[in-house]
């Protein structure tokens, strides 16, 4: 029996047997209710009024705060001897690695092909919502971090769900907080496995296979799809096994280095079409509130904007606290500040920046996904790119690899806490994590588990009914925590102006 044949056979039976709990988990996670016409999912509902709670809440923190958070991640108010194991930036961009990603390719091209170009608007205005969600839990997991004897860290929700409802509540909320922990932890790490790293894997591979190997290529065969597979495999396990650290100095390159390189692309296609540029936004801001897409009218839009935008900056979910919890800091909203800057740089800058190269470019492939034809994803941004770079489809795959890269490693970070909060921080737990989280890199060049894959994007929503109880318990925590930081902040100034001040000129002594 041929390679071939025995992986399609794999994956149809896993597929089989995993369709039906897909579906039925799907329905549940995913129960939508009418609304003007359309669907609304109720889990998206979840997502924005928390958002919109936590805004109001903290007073707008995401426009009145947003240059001291700058500030944070130029290590203005660092501080000598702060526990952690990396510095703001790194931290930023070890949890950016894990939304920033195919996300924004693909899943922005479905977005205005769904909702039409006003989908853009709506996933703008999710991305400045989430700003504050973000900055509400990431402070929640610095502050109750664990931190081990040799010298490493653990935090996410899994660490301040049963520590902080515990403190505000007692018994009752330690209970509370460890079912929610627990839960949490099973969400995080079945994503982590399906959503983090197979479906990572599977679409880089795919693209790769496509764009320099071909149908009849060796590597769109098994034996080049497990090439594939081992090499991504050993690149990710070589900075697994050194941790946050080894991840965060990987990320804190890549991260801005891929993400400068896609926006200048998208710029290139901007400025060519310079002139195209007013007509573009006018089609978005006008397509927000008279929506022509797939799915139809305002709400079917403003549906489309807000699920893609939650998918792609993960706002809610508790899985970015897991990599800023190992910063090195005394203020635990510092780093809080710093992780509402992630929905600002992944959704407004980025999709944004996909989103507005597509409606000016419009390929021929996005006007047939508006038609409602089976094209979409990564083909219709690719195409846009290729109206004024005939090239990029070549360095495009570059950043999909990057992107997946950077994800598989992030989330890997976050399996591997998920598994010790459940089976124990041994090394032989983590060892064996590790060996099946490579297992599982192999398995998403060569399997498609569509099924899997679905059933993965209801685990991570879930993560969001769970984490958000827990985040409107312990608001007041983060309320503290903010005032602290700001106190902290205030005699920083104060101080330094004492200092440039000099000392006081000594008084003069009074003849007798």
């Amino acid at each position: 029996m041929s390679l071939d044949s025995i992986t399609t056979t794999i994956d149809d039976a896993v597929s089989d047997f995993f369709d039906p709990v897909a579906t039925t988990v799907g329905d549940i996670v995913f129960y939508t209710v009418p609304v003007a016409g359309t669907d609304l999912p109720l889990i998206v509902a979840w997502l924005v009024i928390a958002g919109l709670v936590f805004t109001a809440w903290f007073g707008l923190i995401q426009a009145r705060k947003l240059k001291l958070a700058f500030d944070v991640v130029r290590g203005r108010y660092d501080e000598k001897d702060s526990p952690g194991e990396v510095n703001h930036f790194q931290a930023l961009t070890a949890a950016v690695s894990g939304t920033v990603g195919l996300g924004n390719i693909a899943g922005v091209a479905v977005a205005v092909s769904i909702g039409g170009p006003g989908a853009t608007f709506w996933m703008i205005l999710c991305g400045l919502l989430g700003m504050a969600t973000k900055f509400v839990e990431v402070t929640l997991g610095v502050k109750y971090r664990e931190q081990h004897p040799d010298g490493t860290v653990s935090g996410g929700p899994m660490h301040y769900l049963p520590k902080g409802l515990a403190e505000r509540f007692g018994r009752g909320g330690a209970k509370l907080g460890k079912v929610l922990a627990v839960l949490a932890s099973v969400m995080i790490l079945f994503f982590g496995l399906f959503g983090g790293n197979l479906f990572q894997t599977n679409q880089s591979y795919a693209q790769i296979s496509s764009t320099f190997g071909g149908e009849d290529g060796f590597l769109a065969s098994s034996a080049g799809a497990v090439l594939f597979g081992l090499v991504v495999a050993a690149l990710v396990g070589l900075v697994l096994l050194g941790g946050i650290r080894s991840i965060a100095s990987v990320t804190s390159r890549l991260v801005p280095a891929m993400a400068i390189m896609y926006v200048l692309a998208c710029l290139v296609v901007i400025l060519v079409n310079v002139t195209a540029v007013p007509d573009a936004i006018g089609t978005i801001f006008q397509g927000a509130f008279e929506a022509e897409g797939v799915a139809g009218g305002v709400i079917g839009a403003l549906i489309v904007g807000f699920q893609r935008a939650a998918f792609s900056n993960e706002a809610g979910l508790g899985s970015a606290p897991i990599a800023h919890s190992a910063v090195k800091t005394k203020h635990p909203a510092s780093e809080g500040l710093v992780a509402l800057l992630e929905p600002f740089i992944d959704t407004v800058v980025v999709c944004t920046m996909t989103a507005l190269t597509i409606v000016i470019a419009a390929p021929a492939s996005w006007d047939a996904a508006r038609e409602g034809n089976e094209i979409g994803g990564v083909t219709i941004t690719s195409d846009a790119f290729e109206t004024v770079l005939p090239w990029f489809p070549n360095l495009l795959t570059v950043a999909v690899l990057l992107f997946a890269f950077s994800t598989i490693l992030t989330w890997g970070y976050y399996g591997l806490k998920a598994w010790t909060y459940l089976f124990g921080r041994s090394k032989v737990s983590e060892t064996v994590f590790k060996a099946v989280w490579s297992v599982f890199v192999i398995a998403g060049s060569l399997l498609s588990l569509d099924s899997l894959i679905s059933l993965a994007d209801s685990a991570l929503f879930l993560l969001s009914v769970f984490n958000i109880i827990g985040l409107y318990l312990l608001a007041p925590v983060v309320k503290r925590e903010l005032n602290s930081f700001l106190t902290y902040v205030r005699n920083r100034h104060s101080g330094a102006a004492e200092a440039d001040a000099g000392p006081a000129e000594p008084e003069t002594a009074k003849a007798p």
